[in-house]
């Protein structure tokens, strides 16, 4: 059985605002994640993590700003 691969749909690239919400939770999304049947999910950094494998072998595509996480952490906002 030949197995047909197919590239990861491209993920939207407009940038994610406060308003985008995790879909799994409802925090700030900081990750799009495009399906191959052209759905979109988002998702904050610690459900994006968590789902991030299975995304990834079901042919997900990605918009990632999680490193946005780690410029808060570093500058102090964010408490």
């Amino acid at each position: 059985m030949d197995t047909v691969t197919r590239p990861a749909p491209a993920a939207d690239a407009t940038p994610l605002t406060a308003l985008d919400r995790c879909d799994r939770c409802s925090s700030q999304a900081y990750l799009r994640a495009k399906l191959p049947n052209g759905s979109e999910l988002l998702f904050c950094g610690h459900h994006g993590n968590e789902h991030r494998p299975s995304l990834l072998i079901a042919g997900a595509g990605f918009h990632d700003e999680t490193d946005k996480l780690t410029i808060a952490r570093e500058s102090g906002f964010g408490g």
